[in-house]
């Protein structure tokens, strides 16, 4: 009787293991490509940031570069590039230095102030303890590792803020 129970387990399980037979292949073709997005897109992420970071001290060296008498305007934009150049193509890298002495004053308000609407600077004439703003940007489909489907016109940008001496 003992026999007969044992070859009926036997057989009862060896049903239940045909039942699920290929389950492996299908989690696995679930499982791999939900991977593999997430995989890709801390890549993504880990360069996305690796770029804000490139941008963000290119902008602190040519605003520290920009405090020296005697240096030009260019020469800060080129020191922006030169450092940017190390991470990516500046091609697309927009370097703008600009005149930031009304946020100097208390008296003027700054609230709906835009970047672009500040008057520029030539660094060479700039005065003693004048205030100026490096700002680089560049578009963030042209850094992109993988096409940036999920984004649309999103650009990375970082600024410094230094006094002439």
């Amino acid at each position: 009787m003992k026999f007969f129970l044992t070859k009926s387990k036997q057989k009862s399980n060896s049903l239940q293991e045909g039942k699920r037979r290929g389950a492996a292949t299908v989690e696995f073709a679930v499982v791999v490509p939900v991977f593999g997005i997430f995989l890709a897109a801390m890549v993504e992420f880990g360069h996305a940031y690796m770029v804000q970071t490139a941008l963000r001290g290119a902008a602190k060296k040519a605003a520290r570069y920009g405090v020296a008498n005697g240096v030009t305007t260019s020469d800060v934009k080129q020191e922006a590039i030169r450092v940017v150049s190390a991470a990516v193509d500046t091609s697309t890298l927009s370097v703008i230095v600009k005149d930031a002495n009304v946020f100097d004053t208390s008296e003027t308000p700054t609230n709906g102030l835009e970047f672009e609407d500040l008057p520029d600077i030539e660094l060479a004439n700039a005065n003693t303890r004048q205030l100026y703003i490096i700002r680089l940007a560049i578009p963030y489909e042209d850094v992109a590792l993988f096409p940036p489907f999920w984004t649309d016109n999103l650009t990375l940008h970082s600024q410094s803020v230094m006094r002439h001496e």
